[in-house]
C-alpha cells in the first residue's frame, strides 16, 4: 500500500515558481519575481509554515528590524509571505488545507484556507481553491515545490 497525501507531503520543500493567473484573462503575473525564494514544511504531527521571498530583499539602514523607515517597512511587506499553523488532509477526497495560527497578513490569521494540491515524487503544486485578491486583482495562485534535499 502506497502512503497517503498527508505522510506524502511530511517534510520541506524548496519553492520553484509562484505565479498568479487573473481570473478576467489577463496575464499571469509572479508577484514575487522570477526566481522567488521560500520553503514550506509540514511536520509530522500535523503543523506546518511557509516563508516565501522575493530576492535581495535590501536591508534596513539602521539595522534594527523595529527602527525601519515607512518605506522599508512597505517594502518589507510586499516582498514576503509567511504564516504558520495546523494543516489538514482529507485522504479520501485528497484535499489540503492550511489554517493560519499566525500570519504577516494580519487578514490571514485564524483562517483556514483549502488548497488544490498535487504530489507528483518530488514535485508539488499548491494551488488556491478559490479566487483571491492580489495586487488589486482577483487571481488563483499557483505554486511549484521541489522536495528539499536532506541537510
Amino acid at each position: 500500500m502506497t502512503d497517503g497525501l498527508r505522510d506524502r507531503l511530511i517534510g520541506a520543500w524548496k519553492l520553484v515558481s509562484y505565479r498568479e493567473h487573473p481570473v478576467d484573462g489577463s496575464d499571469p503575473f509572479e508577484p514575487l519575481g522570477h526566481e522567488p525564494q521560500g520553503i514550506i514544511m509540514y511536520t509530522p504531527d500535523g503543523y506546518m509554515s511557509a516563508q516565501l521571498s522575493k530576492p535581495d530583499r535590501p536591508h534596513f539602514a539602521s539595522g534594527d528590524w523595529f527602527d525601519g523607515t515607512p518605506e522599508e517597512y512597505e517594502q518589507e511587506a510586499t516582498s514576503y509571505i509567511a504564516y504558520c499553523g495546523p494543516f489538514h488532509v482529507d485522504e479520501e477526497k485528497q484535499t489540503l488545507a492550511h489554517s493560519m495560527f499566525v500570519s504577516l497578513f494580519p487578514d490571514w490569521a485564524g483562517q483556514s484556507q483549502p488548497r488544490l494540491v498535487t504530489l507528483d515524487g518530488d514535485n508539488l503544486q499548491l494551488g488556491s481553491a478559490s479566487p483571491i485578491q492580489s495586487s488589486g486583482r482577483t487571481v488563483n495562485s499557483v505554486l511549484i515545490w521541489r522536495r528539499a534535499e536532506p541537510n
